[in-house]
């Protein structure tokens, strides 16, 4: 899919950023040792890049998920809504930081089942709660459940969905271009 800008916003420079922008640029700096273009594009409304980073550290910190499940869930959403840069950037950290095997992460790049049951479950109802528009039936939240994953789990998935349509979104409209940092884990395959 070709990509291209859409709106005429361009990125805030981290050199630029001044009050609550700048606060959050050097907070994304000191965890992640650079501001990522994602981040400077939603800095255009201060208000979107806070509800995201918010929102993330909340999922990140709070859910029930693994660092494992985490990743499938993010990767999940960003396949199914086709953003090149999150899907690129969340396999570095499924790949490097997330322990996601091999295997797991191949599949969910190419849309494939995982191998692990378990996981294989978590991808599924996660799609499935995009694909319904959070409305799934009573059966995918029974086979979701009979996978070991809880109801609370559900509102964690909620949760990620509401971050990561923020950034996928934010991404669409902006085109924006992939870190260097990521540039290893490029999607969908060249």
């Amino acid at each position: 899919m070709a990509r291209e800008k859409r709106i005429s916003l361009n990125g805030i420079h981290p050199d630029n950023a001044t009050g609550r922008v700048k606060e959050l640029f050097d907070t994304a700096q000191a965890k992640l040792g650079f501001v990522p273009n994602m981040y400077t594009n939603m800095a255009n409304t201060p208000a979107l890049l806070d509800t995201y980073m918010q929102g993330y550290q909340l999922f990140r910190e709070h859910s029930q998920f693994s660092p494992q499940e985490q990743e499938v869930v993010f990767l999940a959403i960003s396949y199914e809504h086709h953003c090149e840069y999150c899907v690129s950037a969340h396999s570095l950290i499924a790949d490097k930081m997330s322990d996601v095997s091999p295997d797991t992460l191949k599949a969910i790049r190419a849309g494939e089942t995982i191998p692990n049951a378990k996981l294989a479950a978590l991808d599924t109802f996660t799609r499935v709660m995009i694909d319904t528009r959070g409305n799934p039936s009573a059966e995918d939240i029974a086979t979701f459940r009979a996978a070991g994953y809880s109801d609370q789990a559900i509102l964690d998935i909620v949760l990620a969905l509401s971050v990561k349509v923020i950034s996928n979104y934010a991404n669409h409209l902006f085109a924006t271009p992939l870190d260097d940092a990521f540039a290893a884990y490029t999607w969908p395959e060249q």
